[in-house]
């Protein structure tokens, strides 16, 4: 297992740059040393975003993939947390998790624990008391207005709103449609194309790695191949990810009884679970949290903030965002929270800052 943990280069090879990188203006892919050499020369970029598909498992399965695998390029690093909410809103507005406030997948809001992605809590629906627009302020695509390809059902949402205001939204309702939506922008003459695909991730939390996992990497890797075959002359496809998975199955474990204890309520998710301190039992959360030191790295608020790992800066509005003590999944285990529960028992999980977790491809197609 991994020794220390995988933290984002915010400052090189991170998701975060790769649309400052593509749209900053004439030259500016030119600039960025880390982009793999067709995307210097693009007339036309597809950016597909493939939720979950992490480098090494990708690599443990180049022969499930073998267009992918195909593509040149390599390894960047996600966000923390490697989690979807954070590293697509990190893609889409170029920003880190500090500075565009969507710092996990269950939030901390003024002691109301916002689930990112349904933009709710246990008081229902929240977009109206914690408006999207709000809480993540930054237009995105560095505040141009450009298709984005994904799933209709996704359009409309308060998550949608948050990381993809004032694009257009183009919709598939089967996965078939997405090649082929694409494939009509660029034939219009569309500059840049944004793509995501979700299905992937649905897969590995529900059915782990196995054959319905390696079944749907299979269908990803046809689907970059219907995309592949509609570039018009001079277009370059670069696919990555927002973070990989490990294999958790039934690990889940309760945290140290003194730990809940000196807890209010928790936030984040299993395998990167913020512990909120009862008044005046920071210290002794903190303490309690290391009887956990064989399986996670235990640090406190201030550890992550000083160590930069949602960014260079994060103001105090985001740090209150955080809790105090957060337990980081090192082995391919998850932190259990009554709170935090959905329709499957999850299977893969992330979150956390392994390797396996933080490291996504970014591969392009030759031009």
């Amino acid at each position: 297992m991994d020794p220390r943990p995988t933290l984002p280069d915010y400052g090189g090879a991170n998701v975060s740059g790769i649309v400052p990188g593509l749209l900053g203006g004439p030259g500016s892919a030119l600039s960025v040393s880390w982009f793999p050499a067709p995307l210097q020369q693009a007339r036309q970029v597809v950016l597909f975003v493939v939720d979950g598909l992490g480098w090494e498992q990708l690599q443990a399965r180049r022969h499930l993939a073998p267009t992918i695998a195909g593509l040149v390029g390599g390894p960047i690093t996600t966000v923390a947390p490697s989690t979807t909410a954070t590293a697509l809103t990190s893609i889409t507005t170029g920003r880190t998790p500090s500075e565009h406030g969507i710092v996990g997948y269950r939030v901390d809001f003024g002691g109301e624990i916002l689930n990112m992605l349904r933009w709710g809590s246990s008081r229902g629906d929240a977009r109206h008391r914690v408006p999207p627009r709000e809480v993540q302020p930054h237009r995105p695509f560095l505040g141009t207005s450009v298709p984005v390809v994904s799933r209709t059902d996704l359009q409309g949402t308060a998550f949608t709103e948050a990381h993809l205001a004032g694009v257009r939204p183009h919709g598939w309702r089967v996965p078939s449609n997405l090649a082929v939506e694409v494939s009509t922008l660029l034939g219009a003459g569309e500059p840049f194309v944004y793509a995501y695909y979700d299905g992937l991730d649905k897969v590995a939390h529900e059915f782990g790695f196995g054959p319905y996992y390696d079944a749907e990497l299979r269908a990803v890797d046809a689907m970059v191949a219907d995309i592949l075959d509609g570039l018009p002359a001079g277009a370059v496809l670069a696919v990555t990810a927002d973070h990989g998975q490990v294999h958790v199955g039934d690990r889940v474990l309760d945290p140290h009884p003194a730990m809940l204890s000196a807890t209010r309520y928790q936030s984040g998710e299993g395998r990167f679970r913020w512990f909120h301190a009862r008044s005046g039992a920071a210290a002794a959360l903190l303490d309690a949290g290391h009887a956990h030191d064989d399986v996670a790295w235990v640090v406190s608020r201030e550890q992550v903030i000083d160590e930069g790992w949602f960014g260079p800066q994060t103001s105090s509005l985001v740090a209150r965002r955080f809790g105090d003590v957060a337990l980081v999944a090192r082995d391919d285990v998850s932190f259990e929270d009554p709170a935090d529960s959905g329709p499957v028992q999850l299977v893969c999980r992330h979150g956390s800052l392994t390797s396996a977790e933080m490291y996504v491809p970014l591969v392009v197609s030759g031009g």
